[in-house]
């Protein structure tokens, strides 16, 4: 039998579930990263970006709740290591940034390099008729994009 319990192509789902656990550890150190903004934000910036920090990084824990649980559904294991998330990860880590502008950057950044990999994956996912992965990155693609809008018109 050449396919999962879900009905799609072994080979596919595996290289999906490779694919998912390179969005899984970069949402990981994301994620991480808003937590250490939320915490060291200063300035006159600090009630809106202390709490939009916080609406991101509670977000990204449920993101990465369904990434996992998408993994474990095409039948992989999900990394769950930070040595793995700190080998896989392109998203910048947020070290000792205390400025809105800065931090509000960074996530910027962070959130191109995410829409990257989640493009691929739509792309992937398509190729494998996986409608579950294809439908979960659309939603995470649409959110973002509109995320980034708005960051973008706080920062100029």
């Amino acid at each position: 039998m050449n396919t999962t319990s879900i009905g799609l192509d072994k080979e596919k789902a595996k290289n999906l579930t490779i694919s998912l656990n390179d969005l899984l550890a970069n949402f990981q150190v994301y994620y991480q990263s808003l937590r250490g903004l939320h915490w060291n934000i200063k300035g006159k910036s600090f009630f809106e970006l202390h709490v939009k920090y916080e609406e991101f990084y509670t977000d990204s824990q449920i993101k990465i709740d369904l990434i996992a649980e998408r993994i474990l559904t095409l039948g992989g294991t999900p990394l769950h290591t930070f040595e793995e998330y700190s080998k896989l990860s392109k998203v910048a880590v947020a070290k000792n940034i205390t400025t809105g502008a800065d931090g509000v950057q960074l996530v910027v950044n962070s959130l191109t390099e995410l829409l990257l990999i989640e493009r691929n994956i739509l792309n992937e996912s398509a190729e494998a008729n996986d409608e579950g992965t294809n439908a979960m990155m659309s939603d995470f693609i649409a959110e973002q994009e509109k995320t980034m809008w708005m960051l973008n018109a706080w920062l100029n």
